[in-house]
């Protein structure tokens, strides 16, 4: 039986507080940071198992690790579209988000409603989310429909001016990520692209040559002619 109280101490025992300063020049938040690894993180989420209880309960710690750790131990059946609410508010650091959605908010069934909610947003983080999901969901959804990621294109379009640093970056993710799930994807994503890099914005024309430069690539076309 594992207690959050135990839980921390594990994770304050993998601390490497000289990595601090190095995860802040990535952009990673440090309020609230011990330095543990994620790899670190998964092997002790390998150890405690899946534990919705507990999940909450180290969410609850607004420790960063803490929180990563709570998404990969938490059940995804058991998860209400309140405690996603919830949790989404108190993101204020992008591998805590990305984390999230990929151990935890892409196997809920709420998926597509909150991503067309989270993409009109204003919060920068909130809105970031409803992309990194994209992002995910194109990354490991290999039964999707390509219809669905086409609607999604739609959606990033609309964000494309979003000019604040993990908004842009994330919408780009999530365009690149549909663009390689398969030939026909890669077309309408590169199409999508084209649009996008005629806007008068610059953080519009980042998005695009970055894209286009990875989906026009030889290795994304060999990869996707396999």
């Amino acid at each position: 039986m594992h207690s959050a109280d135990g839980v921390i101490r594990e994770l304050k025992s993998k601390a490497r507080r000289d990595q601090l300063e190095g995860m802040a020049k990535f952009g990673m938040t440090s309020k609230g940071r011990l330095g543990v690894s994620v790899p670190d993180m998964r092997a002790l989420a390998k150890k405690i198992g899946k534990n919705h209880n507990l999940a909450l309960e180290l969410w609850d710690t607004k420790i960063q690790e803490a929180r990563m750790l709570a998404s990969m131990i938490d059940e995804p059946e058991k998860v209400s579209e309140r405690q996603l609410e919830e949790w989404v508010k108190d993101f204020d650091s992008w591998d805590v988000c990305d984390q999230t959605c990929m151990n935890l908010f892409e196997k809920t069934p709420y998926a597509w409603k909150k991503i067309l909610e989270w993409s009109k947003r204003e919060e920068e983080f909130v809105k970031r989310t409803a992309f990194a999901w994209i992002a995910c969901l194109a990354w490991h959804d290999k039964k999707m429909e390509d219809k669905k990621f086409v609607e999604m294109l739609k959606v990033i379009e609309k964000a494309s001016t979003d000019e604040r640093n993990f908004v842009k970056k994330a919408v780009n993710w999530a365009l690149r990520n549909i663009g390689k799930r398969n030939r026909n994807l890669n077309k309408e994503a590169l199409k999508t692209a084209r649009r996008i890099q005629k806007t008068d914005s610059k953080a519009a024309r980042w998005i695009a040559a970055d894209a286009i430069r990875e989906l026009e690539s030889p290795q994304t076309q060999k990869r996707l002619k396999g």
